[in-house]
């Protein structure tokens, strides 16, 4: 499902109006950096994703220096945009900013959602994380497009994502955001279709597409899985 979220813009001499965000679509989103190839090529992994399903993108590097996240952004956003796939970068604003990203993904602990707002400006996609209520309730919708929820299972690729919340929460965190929401933590092609019966827009995974020996076939997997949500989900 494509979503593009209208938000007021204003300036100190008043309303602009509505601006959209780019289209985007949280289907299956994709969470990876060099450190989750096991040893291949990012470029080439994520472009096997594409090919298999793969709708958005966020590039997510835990220790490349600054210089090389810009270059290694450039290359992704030069790769994802004739396939119509948008690029957020994880975290650093400035790298979003020098690759000309389509937007940018910040944690509870990151940059405050208002200063990447402004610096971002309206036409850029800017998605938070929420693992919990209080979490849920510091998240501004006339800043945000999208909210990441989870973890939904147990996960290791990010050693801070705190305890799994399963699809109790995944439903809980529905209840309390009016916003598109993805689902992130330890899904896969087994457990994806119970994941969207939550009533997420999508799921995001990282080892699930990037550890697996066919990146493309494992992304078809997934897609298969979450078009296999009962109806209604």
């Amino acid at each position: 499902m494509v979503f593009q979220h209208g938000r007021r813009s204003f300036t100190s001499f008043g309303e602009l109006g509505i601006v959209s965000s780019p289209p985007f679509d949280l289907t299956l989103y994709l969470v990876a950096g060099s450190q989750d190839c096991a040893g291949r090529d990012l470029e080439a992994v994520v472009a096997a994703a594409v090919r298999g399903g793969v709708t958005l993108v966020q590039l997510r590097e835990k220790s490349l220096p600054h210089g090389a996240i810009v270059e290694s952004a450039r290359r992704l956003k030069a790769l994802l945009q004739p396939a119509g796939v948008p690029l957020l970068v994880n975290d650093h604003l400035d790298v979003a900013l020098a690759a000309e990203a389509d937007g940018l993904h910040l944690g509870q602990e990151d940059l405050d959602a208002a200063a990447a707002r402004a610096a971002l400006g309206p036409g850029k996609i800017l998605g938070l994380s929420a693992g919990d209520a209080e979490e849920a309730r510091r998240v501004d919708p006339s800043l945000a497009d999208y909210v990441g929820i989870g973890p939904a299972y147990a996960t290791g690729s990010k050693a801070d994502a705190g305890a799994a919340i399963g699809l109790a929460g995944l439903r809980d965190l529905r209840a309390r955001l009016d916003l598109p929401l993805v689902a992130i933590g330890g899904i896969n092609a087994e457990n994806a279709a119970e994941v969207m019966t939550s009533g997420v827009q999508g799921v995001a995974v990282v080892s699930a597409i990037c550890a697996a020996e066919d990146p493309e076939a494992a992304a078809r997997a997934l897609r298969r899985a979450v078009g296999a949500a009962p109806s209604g989900a």
